[in-house]
C-alpha cells in the first residue's frame, strides 16, 4: 500500500535560453534503474544552439553572422564493486554538427563551411566524501576519463603533409591566400580527430574540529593522432577567473583559476593542455539545516599551453585570496572570493592584482 504515488528517479529537462547574441535549445531525459535490478543509468540528450557574432557598428548581433551546433548524447554509466563499492563507470556516445555561416573570428579560418564531430568517451571516477556533501569533512573524490574520435586520416586517403605545406607557404595578409587557408582548414576538419584526456582528484582531511583542508589537482590534454592534421579548434581548454558567463557553443571547457580574469591565462584560440594545483583551508560559520555557511582561504596555481614540448609543471601563474561560501535549499550554493594573481597574465608585464569572483553554484 502505497498511498503518495513515487517515482523511480527519472529526471526529465528542457531547457531554453535565448539573448541577443545566442540561442539554446536542449532536451535531456535521464533513468537511473535501466532494467530495475541495480545501478545502470542511460541518460540522452539532444540540443541546438546559434551564436552570432557583435556589430560593431551597430552594437547589436548580426544575425546574418552565425555559428549553429545540433547535438545529440547517449550515455550509460555504472556503480562497480570492485575494487570498492565507490568507483562509478560512464561511457558516452556523442556527435556534435557545427555550421559556420559567415562566421569569421580568429579561431576559425573558414567563416563558412561544416565540422562534424563523432566521439566516444569512457570515464572512472570515485567518490567516498562523507559527512555532508556541501561541507565534506573526511574522503577523497577523484575522476579520470578519455574522449577520441576515430582516426579517419588512416582510411581516407587525404595526404595531410601536402595541405599542410601548402598551407606553411600561404600568406594570410594576401586575400586569396587566405581564402585557400579556409579551404584547406574546411578539408582538415571537416570530421574531427582528436583525443582528449583529463584527470582530478580532491581530498578532505579535518585537521581540527571543523577544520578542513581541501588540496586539489587536475590536469587536460588534447591531441592529435596526425601532426598534419593538426589539433583542432574544438574543445580547447580556457584557463583563468570565476567561471560565470562562460557560455560558449564550440566545446570548449572553462577552468577556474582565482585571482585572473576569465579565460585570460589562454590565448583567443584557448590552450591544448592545462594543469592547476590548490590547497584551500575551510571553516564553518553555520552548518544548520536551512542555511550552511563557511569562510575558507585558498592559494592555487595553473598554466595553459598548446605545445607539449613547453609544458612544465612548475612554471605556473599563482594566486591566493578568500572567500565566503553560503548554501540555502532555496537558491543553491552562492559565494564570492577574493583574489591576488601574483603573475602577469599573457601580454602583460606587472602582476595581475586583485580580482573578485561572484560564484554560483559550482566549487573549486
Amino acid at each position: 500500500y502505497q498511498p503518495v504515488p513515487r517515482g523511480d528517479g527519472q529526471s526529465l529537462a528542457l531547457r531554453l535560453q535565448a539573448s541577443q547574441f545566442f540561442q539554446t535549445y536542449s532536451f535531456s531525459f535521464s533513468e537511473p534503474w535501466l532494467g530495475g535490478k541495480k545501478p545502470f543509468q542511460l541518460s540522452t540528450s539532444i540540443s541546438h544552439s546559434r551564436q552570432f557574432l557583435f556589430d560593431p557598428q551597430t552594437r547589436r548581433a548580426d544575425k546574418s553572422r552565425r555559428f549553429n551546433i545540433t547535438g545529440l548524447t547517449v550515455g550509460l554509466s555504472t556503480r562497480l564493486t570492485e575494487p570498492d563499492d565507490y568507483f562509478l563507470l560512464s561511457q558516452a556516445l556523442s556527435y556534435q554538427h557545427y555550421d559556420l555561416q559567415n562566421y569569421n573570428t580568429g579561431l576559425f579560418t573558414f567563416g563558412n563551411g561544416t565540422s562534424n564531430n563523432l566521439s566516444y568517451t569512457i570515464g572512472l571516477s570515485r567518490n567516498n566524501l562523507y559527512t555532508d556533501p556541501i561541507y565534506p569533512t573526511g574522503g577523497s573524490s577523484f575522476s579520470a576519463s578519455a574522449k577520441f574520435s576515430f582516426p579517419y586520416s588512416l582510411v581516407n586517403g587525404v595526404d595531410y603533409d601536402a595541405l599542410k605545406d601548402e598551407r606553411d607557404n600561404l600568406d594570410q595578409t594576401d586575400a586569396d591566400d587566405f581564402a585557400r587557408i579556409g579551404e584547406i582548414d574546411q578539408e582538415r576538419f571537416k570530421w574531427l580527430e582528436f583525443y582528449k584526456v583529463k584527470f582530478k582528484v580532491d581530498w578532505y582531511t579535518e585537521l581540527a574540529k571543523k577544520l578542513v583542508l581541501r588540496p586539489s589537482m587536475e590536469f587536460g590534454f588534447l591531441g592529435a593522432y596526425n601532426n598534419a592534421r593538426g589539433v583542432i579548434p574544438f574543445e580547447r581548454f580556457f584557463l583563468g577567473g570565476d567561471g560565470l558567463g562562460n557560455f560558449a557553443l564550440d566545446g570548449r571547457e572553462i577552468v577556474q583559476l582565482r585571482g585572473y580574469p576569465n579565460q585570460s591565462l589562454s590565448n583567443v584560440d584557448g590552450g591544448s593542455i592545462y594543469n592547476k594545483f590548490s590547497l584551500e583551508l575551510r571553516y564553518p560559520i553555520t552548518l544548520g539545516a536551512q542555511a550552511k555557511i563557511y569562510a575558507l582561504s585558498f592559494v592555487e596555481a595553473g598554466r595553459s599551453l598548446n605545445d607539449f614540448k613547453d609544458f612544465d609543471p612548475f612554471n605556473l601563474n599563482r594566486s591566493a585570496g578568500f572567500g565566503l561560501r553560503i548554501f540555502m535549499p532555496a537558491f543553491g550554493l552562492l559565494g564570492i572570493d577574493f583574489g591576488h594573481g601574483f603573475d602577469p597574465v599573457p601580454g602583460a608585464i606587472e602582476a595581475n592584482g586583485w580580482e573578485t569572483h561572484f560564484i554560483i553554484g559550482q566549487q573549486f
